[in-house]
Parts: structure tokens; sequence; C-alpha cells
């Protein structure tokens, strides 16, 4: 059977993004589909400055959301990446078969140093080596497929990457995985800043839709939107990225399971039935919040009974640790290490 591996790091509250671009597919068709497992990755927070009562507070909450959004322990693997200590077993292993320049080409570090560069700061070593890390929490698992978004696909070809060298040098250990790209739902923009994505670790604004937001915040954000220069409703990411992005999340919300594009609802025929911009933000705002109603509905039940929640964090990484110890272990006999004596 397939075996599927993703995660969501605490960073900050989950998005309309996180839900519309990963979690519904998780839910409605990677859980049913493969052996998925996915996770709150918590050790990727510790990349930058950050207060620990708040990442403590936050990969709760993911949790919490993953389970109120439909994720269910019985077809699949909720569990936080730290409850399970071969992530960081394998990543130090991969460190040693990654080379300095190819982590240092990597997109995501080359734009987060310059930015912390230039405000002065300085930089945790941590922030390099994160995606042998990711590494290590795919590979661990003999994992087929990894449903990213385009950003973190570069993470995924130096999984792959990792994974042939590792198999060339020390026998065949690892399963050598695959990036996927749903095709459900748009990439969801900042409602303030449409050529941005709607980003969780952003500072709280107008822009960002949060999963926990109440349906009055919702409607507001939405209305205030910005839009662009005309008044014609017409669905061109380079012309118009406002409407665009507005005319994908009602198609995201509205469409059969959340599909964007050829066999859901197509925004480009959904602009053909607004005359004004208003009638367009309406009509989607009131969308997204029917669309989050039920979670935020589970979410309040979930969040009352923490133990419960906890045993199937618990439950979950019992079964990850047994999927991933004795892959984790090969690659420990693989490279040279000498077995632990029993007893």
């Amino acid at each position: 059977m397939t075996r599927i591996f993703s995660g969501i790091k605490p960073t900050g509250h989950l998005t309309l993004g996180n839900y519309l671009g990963a979690l519904r597919r998780w839910v409605d068709v990677d859980q049913r589909r493969a052996d998925a497992l996915f996770s709150v990755v918590d050790l990727h927070a510790l990349t930058v400055e950050h207060d620990p009562a708040r990442v403590r507070r936050l990969s709760r909450q993911a949790a919490t959301l993953m389970l109120a959004a439909g994720l269910d322990p019985a077809l699949c693997t909720v569990f936080v990446q730290s409850h399970v200590d071969e992530h960081t077993r394998l990543s130090y292993l991969l460190e040693c078969t990654a080379t300095d320049g190819e982590l240092r080409r990597m997109i995501q570090y080359k734009e987060k140093s310059a930015r912390a560069r230039a405000a002065g700061e300085s930089l945790r070593f941590s922030l390099l080596s994160y995606p042998v890390l990711m590494a290590a929490d795919i590979l661990a698992y003999g994992t087929d497929e990894v449903p990213v978004g385009e950003d973190q696909t570069q993470h995924v070809e130096l999984t792959r990457d990792l994974a042939v060298r590792f198999n060339q040098r020390y026998g065949h250990t690892f399963a050598v995985p695959r990036a996927t790209r749903p095709a459900v739902a748009a990439r969801v923009m900042d409602l303030q800043d449409p050529t941005s994505k709607m980003g969780k670790s952003h500072e709280p604004g107008a822009g960002i839709v949060y999963l926990l937001d109440d349906a009055d915040v919702v409607r507001k954000k939405i209305m205030r939107a910005v839009t662009d220069s005309g008044r014609e409703v017409e669905y061109d990411r380079e012309t118009k990225p406002g409407i665009a992005n507005l005319l994908e999340i009602l198609a995201a919300c509205t469409g059969p399971s959340g599909q964007v594009g050829p066999d859901g609802l197509d925004p480009r025929e959904l602009a053909g039935g607004y005359d004004s911009y208003g009638a367009l933000k309406k009509d989607t705002a009131e969308a997204v919040i029917e669309t989050l109603r039920p979670l935020r509905e589970r979410h309040a039940v979930l969040a009352s009974d923490i133990g419960a929640v906890d045993q199937v964090l618990r439950d979950g990484a019992e079964r990850a640790r047994g999927l991933a110890r004795p892959v984790v272990d090969a690659a420990y006999r693989a490279v040279g290490l000498l077995p632990a004596a029993a007893g």
C-alpha cells in the first residue's frame, strides 16, 4: 500500500490556506487511499527565535485542528514529531550524507538568511540543516509520496538525492519518495497582498483568515480584501490578482470536494456570474464561513477533552515509532555503527 507522509509546522495559527491547500485533501483523499502519516513537526519550529510556551500551545492546537478537520485515527496516524526519537536519530546520519553546498542552495535558506542579515539578526545553524531533518521525517517511514506545495518541492528533491546517495554508498536502505502536487484548491493568497501566500508565520493581519476566526471576523476580512483596478470581475492572475484570489477561494469552498479546475468549479466561469466586486466578496465570505463552521464546532468539542487528544497522539507516536525504528536501525547498521548490546 502506498505510504504518505506530510506535516504541519506549529509556527502560527493554521489558516484557510492550510485547510484548502493541504488539510482537506488529507481528510478527503489521502487518509482513505494510502497508509498515511500526518505529523505536527514541532522540531522545525525551533529554527528561529521562539517562545517555548507558544510552541507547545500551537502544537496542541494544530493537532486538535487536524482531528477536527476530519483526520481519523482509525484510518491514518496522527502524531507529534518530537515524540518519535527516530527523526533526530536519522537526521544526523543524513547530515553526514548531505553537503554544505546543496544545503546553501536551498531557496528558503537563501531568502530567510538574507532577511535575517538585513535585520542584523544572527542565524541558527538549524535554519541551514532543517531540510535534512525534513528528509529524515520522510525517509524514516519508507514514504512513497509527499504531498507538498510548490515552495517545498525543492526539499523533497533533496530528500530523493540523499536517499539515492545513501543507498549507493551503504546498500539499499531507503525508499526514494516523490513529491505530489495535488490539484485540489488554489494556492490561497493574502487578502491584503494577493501576490503573497497566506502564511501562518506572518504577523497577524487583516489579510489572513485563521481557522478559528469567528464568522464576523471572517466576513470583515474578506469584505475588506484588496481588489484591483477597473470594475470587471475577471479571472486573471497577472492583471487582477486580488479578484483571482477571491474567485479561487470561492471555487475551492463550493466546488465538488473543493476541486478547483477541470473537474471542479472553474474560477473563470464563476467570474461570469458577477457584475460587481462587492457581490463576489459577499458570496466568498459566506462560502468560507460555511466551509469552516463544522471544523470550528468539532474543534470546540475536542478542545474540551484534551485527554482524548493526548491519547490519539500517544497512540500515533507508538505506531509511528514502530514503523520508523526498523528503518533507522537498518541505516545505523549500514553506515557501520556498532549495535547496542541487549539487556
